[in-house]
């Protein structure tokens, strides 16, 4: 049995998934926040193939001890690559844990105009305690409630979406009018914590509603479009993924390849005496570029993508660049982006129905 293509995604936040992913790093910690190295590396997993790039985030620094390091927000940096790239999706990691769905449902749709169709939103939480302080909000404790505000959060940000509908801005002059009030709807949404009414100040997204992806044990599967699974092995991984309820799957996948100058296992090892590289229950590829390419055609029959975390990006990057990703294409394993469409269209999703316009169509009909 042969399973269908698999779809690439990427994670490109800091210097790779090891905390001290730095210390290989091809360019000075300084250059880390620059724009040019920001562009450098989304060019090159665009021109790679990547179907898609994630974008981590969270309002305290990541890393910890000697390997602390800064990042600039998620959704500003996936704004900066979509006005410098033309085919790949991008997707920022943004908590609802203590932001305000109303805020982050405008950012979100301004990211998905400005990269005209190709925008997508990672949900995820802020678990540590001293996020709250930093935002200024009560602690939200729990995984129950952190649960709770991912779930009614993303609801929010959906409702809000639709609250314009494609037509509402009709920019008639011969009326004065931009919009047709008629369109826009109030959400009228109530919560466990909180309520929200309406509607959004931003037109209704390009792709009417952006791809959500997230882990269906913190967000309902059906407020997602793609379920990030995980799992040590390949029978946990098609367990979660059989599980999730969610149009596409995605798999999570930690990579460090063998390279000209080192092998994996050495690269790793040289890292490890500064930090541990956590394991978070995902699966785990460190050795060659033929054993990668065989363990995602093996993927393909169990989920519709992968999001690879590289060890180091400018040491792993090259490597998928070079020999996994051209593999997989040339045998149809996985699939490129095509130019000119849009970031669900990639992913084999539909545009959606615009749920007010839907209500009132069918109250016509009657």
């Amino acid at each position: 049995m042969s399973g269908p293509a698999l779809r690439l995604a990427l994670e490109i936040d800091g210097d790779g998934a090891h905390p001290a992913a730095w210390r290989r790093a091809a360019h000075s910690p300084d250059q880390l926040l620059s724009p040019r190295r920001v562009a450098r590396v989304a060019a090159a997993a665009e021109n790679a193939g990547f179907t898609l790039l994630t974008l981590d985030d969270g309002v305290l620094p990541p890393g910890a001890g000697s390997d602390v390091v800064g990042r600039i927000g998620a959704v500003e940096r996936a704004a900066f690559i979509a006005a410098s790239t033309s085919v790949v999706g991008v997707a920022p990691v943004v908590s609802l844990t203590y932001a305000e769905p109303f805020h982050v449902s405008s950012q979100l749709a301004s990211l998905d105009h400005i990269s005209v169709g190709r925008a997508g939103w990672v949900v995820s939480e802020e678990t540590r305690p001293e996020a709250a302080s930093v935002w200024g909000r009560p602690l939200v404790d729990g995984a129950a409630a952190r649960a709770r505000e991912s779930r009614d959060g993303v609801e929010v940000v959906r409702e809000l979406w639709d609250s314009w509908e494609d037509d509402a801005v009709i920019r008639s002059v011969a009326t004065s009018r931009y919009l047709d009030r008629e369109r826009l709807h109030y959400v009228d949404f109530t919560g466990d914590t909180y309520t929200v009414k309406g509607p959004a100040i931003v037109p209704r997204p390009p792709q009417g509603q952006l791809v959500v992806l997230g882990s269906p044990e913190r967000v309902p599967g059906d407020r997602l479009d793609v379920a990030l699974v995980t799992g040590r092995d390949l029978a946990a991984v098609t367990a979660s993924a059989s599980a999730a309820g969610t149009p596409r799957t995605f798999a999570e996948v930690e990579v460090a390849l063998d390279t000209a100058d080192a092998t994996a296992e050495e690269r790793v090892s040289d890292l490890e005496q500064y930090g541990s590289w956590t394991a978070r229950g995902r699966l785990r590829h460190i050795g060659s570029a033929a054993g990668l390419a065989a363990l995602l055609r093996e993927l393909r029959e169990v989920v519709d993508g992968v999001r690879l975390h590289p060890l180091v990006l400018d040491e792993d990057l090259p490597e998928l660049s070079r020999l996994v990703l051209p593999h997989l294409f040339e045998r149809r394993y996985a699939v490129r982006p095509l130019p000119g469409a849009s970031l669900r269209a990639h992913l084999g999703l539909d545009r959606p129905a615009n749920r007010y316009a839907a209500v009132a169509a069918q109250e016509d009909v009657r």
